[in-house]
């Protein structure tokens, strides 16, 4: 019932999406229509919302910097005008101005001084279709003009602007620690859907986990695990499975190495952060129409406009996915945010969004481990494979997902030098399992499998006041950023099943039906952890070419006791950063950093001989030194880094079994991203990452790996892609990259590997009119010659490749 319930929500979503599209192409067709040249209804309200509607109306191509509209209000206009006297009367007593630029379209510009007048405005006329660049689209004088409202060309590449948490906002460039962001336009082209896919011209980020299958622990960076995701800066939990919907997503970023002072405590490998789609400044809707192979189907409507009567800036996403993948799993996939603007005061914004989704994936291939497996008897080797899924798909088998992201903020302009934010978040997802899990034991494909069968809550609340601002002390200028928070986080688990064992091989269908019957019953009872943090830092600005970053993090972390149980726990730690930026020029940064990351403690439970003592928090140290450049057609981001992180281990003693802090793993390596484009046409992108890792440290009774690599830590990583842009058909490109996984060892006992394996991706784009509307198609494959591979990482698991599968998506945009 709880499935066919969310699939007929499904149904309905994807019915709702597409008439609520193509009734909004009516409507803006309509008033189009019926538009003229000399009478206008432009209501009052916000400044940017009335010029642009004021500029589609008169047929003028208009840009400007909505930050200038920022909490400007007019009385707008009802009646006749000249487009002259539209512009003067909408601009009065604005301080703000209408410029003629040189490729003959207009942009809203600041009065320089207060005696300055501005300057007069001439009679534009009719227009015909101009690009906001200047660039002539049509010759057809009588042609209806399409004119493009937006905002000026922001930085792109290295030198856009990204929340680099407490340390505020700076460029990619000017921060010390490597950083990768991709947008939301660069996904939507690729068609991507996965972790994977979506960095997959990241050689440093990687996953085993395939697209439309449940990413199991399985994200890494750098060869170290991820467990850390914030969607605006608010902690989401994804472990056990699950992926944030990219569909809302403005952008999706890799933050590589230590997050103890950006994020206190976490996992070592990084964090995985997603940017969610915000009100755009002038009104925009689109539609976007997919199709993979073998037969799933996704719609999804995005709407941002104005709300006149609560005078709000808001962006609606409705949509979902239905139908069956290449791997033949059931997908039922609804997705819906809501966000909104609104400016309370000149300088008083308020921001809100809201993001649910609802995922059931049935009969998935079954998730192997390796890490048992009998290297001495398959002489090293795994199994070949054939993807036929029908022998690796469990009917009754599914995972279930529902996912809610709320968060507000209030940012104050205090002054020019001075801004405050306050943020509370709240995140919750609840996952049902009744998945397959199996122990790989030969190169004849034999295996156990078992159920997994559980549920899980996890909540996250966030409260966070943060200040920015500017001071001097003589010729040293200081970015300062100062904040204290608040994170708990609550946790909830059904009866864990993990039984039902029985016997198959990958190459016949087993003979195993589901017969458990699942408790999803949540307990009651709850072991609450929190963290109140501090944080302050300083970028020190010695001139133009040097500069200096120190900054601490102090976090007190509590993880409470249960009712009747003594494991409660309790640790504070300081995390300190330093960095040193030297910039030659403004387009190149060389720096050097320190940041370390904290580990939370655990109290060791049953079977563990030593259950009930507690293992202390750990601290991982991370040194960076790096180059990046980023210049009209080249760019690049290189890094060497060293990490430094305390392991805990078994150890057999009188043959009990007990779980130790025991090692210490060493994760040094040299990473590269460039990009560089020989012509306007072709660009070329290259990333390699080289890792060496190290077990040292080690107890007697673990001297049998002193000197080993960790588990899943491949030396070599490379990924090339190319785009092209063809100059003889207007909007048509093609892309693709080709990426090398490295062999990695299945344990750190290093007895055996995972094979190596390159996979090749191939896709095209093609920008064109449809029924004057702007549209988009893009077409992607991947795995292009069907590559068959075994991929490995994340406590043992081994998947079986991703199958040759492909893509086809139309968006529309109005």
């Amino acid at each position: 019932m709880y499935a066919q319930q969310g699939k007929t929500v499904l149904t309905k979503a994807i019915g709702i999406a597409i008439l609520s599209a193509i009734c909004g192409i009516s409507a803006t067709t309509f008033a189009a229509d019926k538009k003229t040249q000399q009478h206008y209804e432009i209501r009052s309200g916000q400044l940017g919302q009335a010029l642009s509607s004021f500029a589609m109306q008169s047929g003028v191509a208009l840009s400007f910097d909505p930050n200038l509209t920022k909490g400007l209000h007019t009385q707008g206009l009802a009646g006749s005008y000249s487009i002259s006297e539209g512009f003067e009367q909408l601009l009065k007593g604005t301080k703000l101005q209408l410029v003629q630029q040189d490729h003959g379209g207009w942009s809203i510009e600041k009065i320089k001084n207060t005696s300055q007048q501005p300057k007069q405005i001439r009679e534009v006329g009719q227009l015909k279709n101009i690009a906001v660049n200047g660039t002539e689209q049509s010759t057809d004088a009588s042609q209806l003009p399409v004119i493009s409202v937006s905002a000026q060309d922001q930085p792109r590449g290295l030198k856009k602007q990204t929340q680099s948490g407490v340390l505020g906002n700076k460029s990619i460039l000017d921060t010390p620690f490597s950083i990768t962001v991709v947008e939301s336009s660069d996904i939507e082209k690729r068609g991507a859907k996965s972790i994977g896919q979506i960095f997959a011209n990241d050689a440093s980020v990687y996953t085993p986990t395939n697209s439309m299958s449940t990413d199991w622990w399985g994200t890494q960076i750098r060869g170290l695990g991820v467990r850390n995701y914030y969607v605006d800066g608010v902690p989401v939990y994804l472990s056990w499975g699950g992926d944030f919907p990219v569909e809302v997503a403005e952008s999706v970023t890799a933050l590589k190495g230590l997050t103890g002072f950006m994020y206190g405590f976490g996992t070592p490998g990084g964090a995985i952060s997603y940017q969610t789609k915000r009100p755009t400044a002038t009104p925009k809707s689109s539609l976007q129409l997919d199709y993979r192979n073998s037969s799933l189907f996704s719609a999804y409507v995005d709407n941002s406009n104005h709300l006149d009567s609560l005078d709000i800036d808001y962006r609606f996403t409705l949509g979902g996915d239905t139908g069956t993948a290449y791997n033949e799993t059931d997908n039922s996939r609804f997705v819906t945010s809501f966000a909104f603007d609104k400016q309370l005061t000149e300088d008083l914004t308020w921001e809100s969004n809201v993001i649910y989704e609802y995922n059931n994936r049935k009969h998935e291939p079954i998730q192997f481990y390796i890490d048992s497996y009998d290297v001495i008897g398959s002489n090293g080797n795994l199994p070949k494979i054939n993807y036929d899924y029908d022998h690796i798909n469990i009917d009754g088998s599914y995972y279930k997902t529902a996912t809610l992201v709320a968060s507000t903020n209030l940012k104050w302009k205090i002054n020019d030098d001075w801004t405050a934010k306050y943020d509370f978040g709240y995140t919750r997802k609840k996952h049902l399992s009744n998945k397959i899990f199996a122990s790989l034991a030969n190169e004849q494909g034999d295996y156990e499998g078992n159920l997994y069968s559980f549920a899980g809550l996890s909540q996250y609340f966030l409260n966070q006041l943060q200040v920015t601002g500017n001071i001097q002390t003589g010729s040293i200028q200081h970015e300062l950023v100062a904040g204290t928070g608040y994170i708990r986080n609550f946790d909830k688990y059904s009866e864990f099943f993990w039984g039902d064992y029985f016997k198959g091989n990958i190459y016949r269908k087993p003979d195993y039906k589901i017969t458990h019957t699942p408790n999803f019953y949540l307990s009651s009872e709850s072991t609450p952890e929190s963290q109140t943090y501090g944080f302050l830092s300083d970028t020190l600005h010695f001139g133009s070419q040097w500069q200096a970053i120190l900054g601490v993090r102090y976090t007190y972390f509590d993880n409470e006791a249960a009712s009747g149980s003594e494991n409660g726990y309790s640790t504070k730690k300081a995390t300190p950063t330093a960095a040193l930026i030297y910039k030659p020029i403004p387009d190149a940064t060389i720096y050097g950093s320190y940041v370390e990351g904290i580990e939370r403690g655990q109290r060791i439970e049953s079977p563990y001989a030593n259950a009930g003592e507690q293992l202390d928090a750990t601290v991982s140290k991370q040194y960076e030194v790096g180059f990046k450049y980023d210049l009209d057609q080249f760019s690049l981001s290189s890094a060497l880094f060293k990490v430094q992180r305390v392991e805990a281990m078994d150890v057999i003693r009188n043959s009990l079994k007990y779980l130790t802090q025991d090692g210490l793993t060493t994760y040094q390596g040299w990473e590269m991203n460039g990009t560089y484009k020989p012509s306007d046409q072709l660009k070329l992108g290259l990333g390699l990452l080289r890792l060496d890792g190290e077990i040292n440290r080690v107890s007697d009774e673990n001297k049998a790996i002193e000197g080993n690599s960790p588990a899943f830590a491949a030396k070599w990583q490379a990924v090339s892609s190319a785009e092209y842009s063809f100059p003889m058909v207007e909007g048509l490109s093609v892309h693709g990259n080709v990426r090398y996984n490295g062999s990695s060892y299945i344990t750190n006992t290093n007895q055996m590997k995972v094979p190596a394996y390159t996979l090749v991706n191939l896709g095209t784009s093609y920008n064109f009119k449809l029924n004057k509307y702007d549209a988009v198609l893009n077409a992607n494959i991947n795995n292009l010659f069907n590559k068959k591979y075994w991929a490995g990482g994340g406590y043992g698991a081994g998947n079986l490749g991703e199958a040759l599968n492909g893509s086809l998506g139309l968006k529309i945009n109005w």
